[in-house]
């Protein structure tokens, strides 16, 4: 293994926001991405982080992150949201994605959380099948609901 899995640190963010920007391009929502850098240090690391985040290193290069946080479920309680989870495509099948996912998997289970969740692109089929070899469960009966921050300001204003 030529590389480690580590926290990250604020020195980190401006390739953990290109990597970002890899997964929106690899996801054909080349124009999605909004945060800076400044954005992810304010947020990952000030005395209430919304975030927490490894990194896959080698040779001083960050080629891998896992960004996740906690939530709670009605259901489950203590979870996690597994945000992203991303290795550069050049340095993929070197294992670091699985080190990556380890990882989270890792510190959900030392930290007693009772779920690890996250949403997978339904043609994204190498990730869908590695998710399903690791005992993860593919709920494919669920969609994903979101609202924007314009349409959120809309649905405020007329409500």
């Amino acid at each position: 293994m030529g590389f480690i899995i580590r926290r990250a640190s604020e020195e980190d963010m401006q390739s953990a926001l290109n990597l970002i920007t890899e997964l929106a391009v690899f996801e054909k929502e080349p124009n999605a991405v909004e945060i800076t850098v400044d954005d992810l240090i304010k947020d990952g690391f000030s005395e209430d982080p919304k975030f927490k985040i490894f990194v896959a290193e080698e040779e001083n290069v960050i080629i891998g992150i896992a960004l996740f946080y906690e939530r709670y479920s009605t259901w489950k309680g203590k979870a996690i949201h597994l945000e992203d989870l991303m290795v550069t495509e050049s340095k993929r099948k070197l294992g670091a994605g699985k080190a990556l996912y380890t990882a989270v998997l890792k510190y959900a289970h030392d930290n007693n959380f009772n779920r690890v969740a996250w949403e997978v692109i339904d043609w994204n089929t190498n990730a869908i099948d590695f998710y399903k070899s690791t005992g993860a469960t593919y709920l494919n009966d669920w969609s994903v609901v979101q609202m924007n921050k314009e349409n959120l300001a809309k649905f405020i204003q007329n409500n």
